[in-house]
């Protein structure tokens, strides 16, 4: 299962952050930013995602986070 997200996330260094962050929660997930996409996506592959979960922890850092069909 892959979802999708719209995100906020500007630069390298809040990427590397919320990769760290996003993986201490969900080890077992393959993560990544496009911070070159126009929608600076947010990729999350795994078994069982809970994407409401995904959102609240960027939004924790006051980042924006959506899910994208």
């Amino acid at each position: 299962m892959v979802e999708v997200f719209k995100t906020n996330v500007q630069c390298p260094h809040e990427a590397a952050i919320m990769l760290k962050k996003l993986g201490s929660h969900f080890p077992l997930y393959k993560i990544n930013f496009d911070l070159e996409d126009c929608d600076r996506i947010l990729r999350v592959q795994g078994d069982g995602i809970t994407p409401h979960t995904i959102v609240q922890l960027l939004c924790e850092d006051n980042f924006e986070c959506v899910v994208l069909d």
